[in-house]
């Protein structure tokens, strides 16, 4: 049994959560091909729909996804990992989680603490 990459016209939504304490780090897409260089690999593998390709998260800036566990919705169309974040950080901006904004009445916020500064990551 594999994930019904069908149902999402080739792409499904992953979940990604701290695997030791159960924080959303992100959401991304999932591809076949980045489904299998995933469970190949045992790190965490992308599509990027912006630039049309898979991608290996952390393979620029060194942080890593190791996959600790796999769990697939009752459809067979969501997944969720459930990771070891190497480096601390899951978000290419440098924040632990893509989550690190707060909406509310005045607008938004940014509610975390950077991890590292993206300029010095990515040159």
């Amino acid at each position: 049994m594999k994930p019904d990459f069908a149902k999402g016209n080739g792409l499904l939504p992953a979940i990604v959560q701290e695997h030791a304490t159960g924080e959303v780090l992100m959401l991304a897409y999932v591809n076949e091909d980045a489904w299998d260089k995933t469970l190949e690999s045992k790190e965490a593998h992308y599509y990027s729909r912006s630039r049309n390709c898979i991608w290996h998260k952390g393979g620029t800036s060194g942080h890593v996804q190791k996959i600790k566990e796999i769990r697939v919705d009752c459809d067979l169309d969501t997944i969720l990992y459930k990771v070891e974040q190497v480096g601390g950080a899951a978000c290419h901006k440098g924040y632990k989680s893509c989550f690190f904004t707060k909406a509310g009445i005045s607008g938004f916020e940014v509610c975390e603490s950077m991890v590292f500064d993206p300029k010095e990551v990515y040159k």
